[in-house]
């Protein structure tokens, strides 16, 4: 059973106080703010999110603007920030507020975790910031910061190491302002002291006298167990250019970046012959295939090795897809951020 330090809360909060940088969601408090906030800054730097939350806030500024907006729209506000399921998840919880709550977002733990793409972490972090309730937000931060407070040296990614500290905080966490300032405090303490890589601050953390791994062990602390290596996918990228506009596919949804739109491509690495007889057979009339070079995307569990080749056609026959200019493609096309070298190539009128 882990135990917790009762002056955990007052120390941090008053940190905190001292501390926190000006963040926009902080500014103005309102749930859908910190939802909005807390769902772009899942697997997101902080810098990043900035200024899509406020682009995000002018096109949808509450719930039922977000519940009754276009797929396309919202795409495009997200377009870059990846894991594009948490955009899908955030229209169809709005919705589901403006169906069961009367479009007033909820304020039990209880029915903010009800919510499409709301997990514990996400309704511990509503909760506490938003409403004042005693809900602990338990995240790689607040694992990495209580297993170096306590020299834990268990796996930090194993739920049962997360349950034990979920239940160690909930026997301690305030309430009220407090208990946003006690969420929000293990977030700025994560990114400005007891950094994930590098040397920790430990002589500016206010929990320094508290910690058990300032003597150096937390180099080592969270352990995490070795990670199963990612499946590479091998992929041939195709930019048809027909005039002054480039082929576009729109992705199934559902699937893998499912409802976005994307480069046509195949599985395999393809030579520049392959690439022209497979123009051929599309209908497109190539005049050529020139190699335009290579790229790569991270997903969770999965790389996508990528070769690109822009191919100048006379026709733009073929069935499923969309030919856009670079304005077009710039202002109203949400693509998968896992093309953005080829994105980035095509609006180089330069290079073609």
């Amino acid at each position: 059973m882990i135990t917790l330090p009762k002056e955990l809360p007052t120390l941090l909060s008053a940190w905190f106080r001292e501390n926190a940088r000006p963040l926009p969601w902080r500014q103005s408090i309102t749930p859908y703010r910190v939802w909005l906030s807390e769902i772009m800054l899942q697997q997101t730097r902080v810098e990043a999110v900035i200024p899509y939350y406020e682009r995000f806030l002018e096109v949808f500024p509450t719930v039922k603007s977000l519940a009754f907006g276009k797929d396309e729209v919202l795409m495009k506000c997200w377009e870059g920030l990846g894991y594009y399921s948490r955009a899908r998840n955030l229209k169809k919880a709005a919705l589901e507020i403006v169906e069961n709550f009367g479009g007033v977002f909820p304020s039990s733990y209880e029915d903010i975790l009800s919510l499409s793409g709301i997990g514990p972490y996400t309704a511990g972090a509503i909760g506490s910031i938003a409403f004042g309730l005693p809900t602990p937000a338990v995240d790689g931060n607040v694992l990495r910061i209580l297993a170096r407070l306590s020299r834990d040296r268990e796996d930090v990614l194993s739920p049962v190491l997360k349950r034990s500290y979920q239940e160690a905080l909930e026997k301690i966490y305030p309430e009220g302002k407090e208990a946003g300032e006690f969420t929000q405090s293990f977030m700025e303490l994560g990114q400005k002291i007891c950094l994930p890589s590098g040397t920790p601050k430990c002589r500016e953390c206010p929990l320094y006298h508290l910690c058990q791994s300032k003597d150096g062990a937390y180099a080592e602390i969270p352990y995490r167990a070795p990670k199963k290596q990612r499946k590479i996918q091998e992929k041939t990228v195709f930019l048809f250019l027909y005039e002054d506009t480039f082929a576009l596919r729109l992705r199934e949804k559902g699937g893998l970046l499912g409802g976005l739109w994307e480069f046509p491509n195949t599985e395999g690495f393809l030579s520049a012959d392959e690439v022209y007889a497979l123009a051929v057979k599309m209908g497109l009339s190539p005049l050529g295939a020139e190699e335009i070079g290579e790229s790569k995307h991270i997903f969770t569990h999965l790389e996508w090795h990528m070769k690109g080749f822009l191919v100048p056609c006379e026709k733009k026959g073929a069935e499923g897809f969309v030919f856009a200019s670079q304005k077009d493609i710039r202002e109203h096309f949400a693509i998968a951020s896992a093309f953005r070298f080829f994105k980035n190539f095509i609006q180089d009128e330069n290079q073609y």
